[in-house]
């Protein structure tokens, strides 16, 4: 799945569309997609400026993104509606993510309850863990 497909999905977009390849996916299991993380990216201006770290928060707002992503290829919810978070438990943050660096997520499905999705997020780079989590997810009609 290309940027111009992940656009068509995701209501984000510049600066807060953190995903920016899907590279495998089996709809209703798992889905890994990639971010490249470069220095031009708004939030190093301001966040440990001499030392540049990618904000845990963001780490969280990408691994949703893949999350919606991948709740959006396995259901038959209407293309019109919005995915929102609706909880995040589990969230550990391994080492900091620099400029240069290549995020992997790998999301894999947990369980679906009625509207509720949970999923099992991990972020990579170069095949270590720098972030994990456990992110629910609904879907609304606009």
């Amino acid at each position: 799945m290309d940027i111009q497909k992940i656009q068509s999905l995701l209501p984000h977009r510049y600066p807060f569309l953190l995903v920016d390849r899907v590279i495998d996916t089996e709809p209703g299991k798992r889905l890994v997609a990639i971010k490249n993380v470069t220095i031009n990216e708004p939030f190093f201006q301001g966040h440990f400026p001499n030392k540049p770290v990618m904000p845990g928060v963001l780490l969280i707002e990408a691994m949703a993104q893949a999350t919606g992503l991948l709740a959006m290829e396995s259901t038959d919810v209407p293309k019109e509606a919005i995915y929102y978070l609706v909880g995040v438990d589990k969230a550990r943050f391994k080492r900091p993510v620099v400029p240069g660096d290549q995020l992997v997520f790998e999301i894999e499905v947990l369980k679906r309850k009625r509207e509720i999705w949970v999923f099992n997020a991990v972020a990579k780079v170069d095949d270590a863990v720098v972030a994990s989590a456990e992110i629910m997810c609904t879907a609304r009609d606009l």
